[in-house]
């Protein structure tokens, strides 16, 4: 396996993830009250999630995360799509993404001072199917052979669809860890980042220390980044410093905004401060993370903070 990272790292010290995908798309108005989120624009509105790719690649992300993330096979198939229909989408998802990023790159001057970005297929929680916040809980009720074998056929259409690799977000509980590690030793080919929610500085949703997730982690050769997201940018430090010390792999935090989502009332609460962004990610990569981004209610001007402090190239090399 090659990692797809490693690059990136040598050229220019750290990873730009890019940010919020489906708030992004509320923020221009469209309506993700449905069970599907962002999916649904998978069927709805395609060129909307295309154009916020290339949005974030233009404010300087160093990857493009497809809108998979809630979207599914039995839960497209809710929604009235064949099986057929339903994996049609999963690719349509992460062909956007490609898209987006061909044209990018197809213009020259956006090539200056970078290397080419990456394509990333968003495997979501269990509980993101659920549609009912348990993202953040993990309360599941199902094992960890139970949940593989949910996750698998997504999981082996993500594998097989031309993304450069997977990655595993918010996910909450150490049985869906254990799932995924599962998974990930199926498709030894595909590298993949896996990140979890946090209900504090040292422990997943379900309250496993997350030290004991990437330790889990750790020996996966696949694996290329352990780390956090969906989770607020003042735990960030604490969780950096759990992570190393479980593991050698590169460490992702792209937390949220700052606020919190209410799942009884379906709304944000708290405060974004988007000015401090770039500031604070800077001392996430001087403790030792290596890739880093933003997640629910973050923008693209949150992610031009971060690029316009990764330092400079340490390489003289034209991408």
């Amino acid at each position: 396996m090659i990692d797809p990272i490693k690059p990136f790292i040598e050229y220019q010290g750290v990873f730009v993830v890019d940010g919020g995908l489906a708030t992004e798309l509320e923020w221009r108005g469209y309506d993700l009250g449905d069970e599907l989120w962002s999916a649904r624009l998978l069927l709805e509105e395609p060129d909307a999630i295309r154009q916020v790719h290339s949005d974030y690649l233009g404010q300087g992300a160093d990857c493009v995360i497809s809108a998979s993330y809630q979207a599914t096979i039995p839960g497209l198939m809710r929604r009235g799509l064949s099986k057929e229909a339903a994996v049609d989408l999963l690719r349509l998802s992460v062909r956007l993404a490609q898209e987006a990023r061909d044209e990018f790159w197809a213009v020259k001057a956006n090539r200056v001072g970078r290397l080419r970005p990456l394509v990333v297929a968003s495997i979501g929680p269990y509980g993101a199917y659920l549609a009912d916040g348990s993202e953040y809980t993990g309360n599941y009720g199902l094992s960890a052979a139970e949940l593989a074998d949910w996750h698998r056929p997504r999981w082996r259409i993500l594998a097989d669809s031309g993304a450069d690799l997977l990655a595993c977000e918010t996910i909450p509980s150490w049985e869906e860890a254990q799932a995924l590690a599962q998974l990930l030793r199926e498709t030894p080919q595909m590298p993949a980042w896996v990140s979890f929610s946090a209900r504090d500085g040292a422990h997943i949703s379900d309250g496993t220390p997350l030290a004991q997730c990437a330790a889990l982690l750790d020996s996966i050769p696949n694996v290329v980044a352990v780390g956090v997201n969906c989770t607020p940018p003042y735990l960030m430090p604490d969780l950096i410093t759990a992570v190393q010390s479980a593991t050698r792999k590169y460490i992702i935090v792209y937390p949220n905004s700052g606020e919190r989502y209410d799942v009884v009332h379906k709304c944000w609460r708290g405060d974004t401060a988007p000015s401090e962004y770039g500031t604070i990610s800077r001392e996430w990569r001087k403790m030792g993370a290596a890739l880093i981004g933003g997640c629910c209610r973050t923008r693209p001007a949150h992610i031009r903070q971060i690029r316009d402090r990764v330092p400079e190239p340490r390489m003289g090399m034209d991408s």
